[in-house]
C-alpha cells in the first residue's frame, strides 16, 4: 500500500483527495466525486478536508525532477 502523502503531481487544490486516491487504489476523479457528494450530506466534511490539508505530509521531491 502506498504511504498517505500529498503527491505533487495529479493534484487540483490540497492534493487531498489525489492523496486518498492512490492510497485506496482508485483513480483521483472518482475521490473527488466521492468528496463532493458527500458534502451534501450533514457533517463537517469540508474541514475534514481542511484538517488533512495541514496535517498531511507533501510527498518527497525526487531528485529526478528537480529544476536549477
Amino acid at each position: 500500500m502506498a504511504a498517505l502523502a500529498r503527491p505533487r503531481d495529479g493534484r487540483m487544490i490540497g492534493g487531498v483527495c489525489a492523496a486518498l486516491a492512490r492510497r485506496f487504489g482508485t483513480s483521483a476523479g472518482t475521490m473527488r466525486v466521492i468528496f463532493l457528494v458527500s458534502c451534501l450530506l450533514p457533517g463537517p466534511q469540508f474541514l475534514l478536508y481542511l484538517g488533512l490539508w495541514l496535517l498531511l505530509p507533501q510527498e518527497p521531491q525526487s531528485s529526478a525532477s528537480t529544476t536549477w
